[in-house]
C-alpha cells in the first residue's frame, strides 16, 4: 500500500518555483530486505533504494538519474496474486538505466503488462533544455500509456487519481504545503512534506478500498486507511521527497526505518544537478 503525491510544472513562472515536487511513501513488510537510497549503475548515475528480496534483487519502487529520468511504482491492490509473475520493481530499474524516452518505454511495458501482477508506473524525462515530460501507465487500466498535463496528481494502489479517501485527504495536505513552497526555506518545505507523509489519521469508511480489496482487505482496512500505514509486521518503511528547481538542481531526501524498529529512523539527503 504505497502512496505518491506530485506536482510538476515544466516552465514555472517564478524563478523560485519548483518544476517538480514529489512526496512518496513505500509500504512493505518490515522483514523484506532492502538497501537505503544511494547512487548505483554505470557511472553511479542512478539514485534509488533497492529491493534485496531473493529473486527480485535490484528492483526499486522510486528513483531518479542524473540524466533526468525518474520512475515511480505502486502496486495495484488485488486479492489474488500470481506467484509466477515477474517482479514489478524491475520496471523502474530498467527505465532508469534504459536509453529510451518515457512514453516509448511505457508503450513497451504496456505490451508486456500481462506478465506482472497489478501495477502503476510513472516515468518522466526531466530536461532543463527541452522541458519535462511525465507519463503514466497502469496495467489494470487503459491499454495505452498517457502523457500527463502539468498539474498535481495522487497515486496509491488503484489507478491514477482514483478517489480513495486517504488519497484525497493526503493530496489536499500536499497541495496546502506546495502552495507555500516559494515562501518556505527548502528545509522547512521538506519537513512539512514529511509531516504529510507521516499523517496517521485513518480515513474511514472507504467503500472504494473495500470494493477493490474485497475480503482480503476488510479485516485490516483500518490499518491501511491512513497516508502513513502502521501495522505489526507491515507498514510505511520509507518516506521520500524529491524537489527539482527551475535550474535542474535536485534534492532527494529519504527517511527510512532502521532494523524493523518503528522507533528508529534515519534521514539522508542527496543533491545534484541534472546533466540535461
Amino acid at each position: 500500500m504505497c502512496i505518491i503525491f506530485f506536482k510538476f510544472d515544466p516552465h514555472p513562472v517564478s524563478k523560485n518555483a519548483y518544476r517538480l515536487v514529489l512526496a512518496a511513501n513505500r509500504d512493505e513488510y518490515y522483514h523484506r530486505p532492502a538497501k537505503l537510497a544511494d547512487f548505483w549503475g554505470s557511472n553511479n548515475e542512478v539514485l534509488s533504494g533497492l529491493d534485496m528480496e531473493k529473486g527480485k534483487e535490484g528492483g526499486t519502487w522510486l528513483g531518479i538519474s542524473t540524466r533526468g529520468k525518474l520512475g515511480a511504482l505502486t502496486n495495484y491492490l488485488q486479492p489474488q496474486q500470481d506467484r509466477e509473475a515477474r517482479g514489478r520493481g524491475e520496471l523502474v530499474s530498467h527505465f532508469l538505466t534504459a536509453d529510451m524516452d518515457s512514453l516509448s518505454y511505457l508503450k513497451k511495458v504496456s505490451a508486456e503488462g500481462h506478465l506482472y501482477n497489478g501495477f502503476n508506473l510513472i516515468a518522466a524525462d526531466l530536461s532543463t533544455a527541452k522541458g519535462d515530460v511525465v507519463c503514466y501507465y497502469g496495467n489494470r487500466g487503459d491499454p495505452e500509456p498517457i502523457v500527463l498535463t502539468p498539474g498535481t496528481y495522487g497515486l496509491s494502489n488503484a489507478l491514477l487519481e482514483t478517489p480513495w479517501r486517504k488519497l484525497c485527504f493526503g493530496k489536499q495536505l500536499f497541495m496546502d504545503v506546495v502552495e507555500q513552497s516559494q515562501a518556505l526555506p527548502k528545509d522547512a518545505l521538506v519537513a512539512q512534506l514529511l509531516d504529510v507523509l507521516n499523517n496517521e489519521e485513518a480515513q474511514l469508511p472507504d467503500p472504494a478500498i473495500e470494493d477493490q480489496g474485497q475480503e482480503y482487505v476488510r479485516p485490516i482496512l483500518n490499518k491501511y486507511a491512513a497516508v502513513f500505514v502502521r501495522g505489526s509486521n507491515y507498514g510505511t518503511r520509507t518516506n521520500t521527497i524529491i524537489l527539482v528547481d527551475a535550474d535542474g538542481h535536485v534534492t532527494f531526501t529519504e527517511r527510512s526505518m532502521l532494523d524493523k524498529d518503528l522507533s528508529r529512523w534515519e534521514t539522508t539527503t542527496h543533491e545534484f544537478m541534472l546533466q540535461s
